[in-house]
């Protein structure tokens, strides 16, 4: 599984930013024209509550669970829920919960 999270936290960053990085280039650093466009149609405004949402609870989620393991480095999921996006925060929090629970598991043996 550590690879597969490995993976997809890779597509989760290049996917999202080869729509980002191409629409930055165009129009810079416009906030104000990203958000206007990002929330132009009531689907796109749907898409975006969606991820907000999404975002809120992957958060959460990551602070929880990786308490309650005792993990290290819940910052790095957290940065990339914010920065990307779910897309890379969850596969990153899972594959750093995947290699904490090897350790723990050749701890105990």
């Amino acid at each position: 599984m550590k690879y597969f999270y490995g993976i997809l936290s890779i597509l989760g960053t290049i996917l999202p930013y080869s729509q980002l990085v191409p629409w930055i280039s165009e129009n810079g650093f416009n906030i104000t024209q990203l958000i206007y466009e990002a929330s132009e149609s009531r689907i796109g405004a749907f898409a975006w509550l969606d991820v907000v949402v999404a975002a809120v609870v992957l958060i959460g989620f990551i602070l929880y669970e990786g308490i309650r393991e005792k993990m290290k480095y819940l910052w790095l999921p957290i940065i990339g829920t914010l920065t990307v996006g779910v897309s890379l925060g969850l596969p990153l929090f899972l594959l750093l919960r995947e290699i904490h629970l090897e350790k723990s598991e050749r701890r105990s043996i």
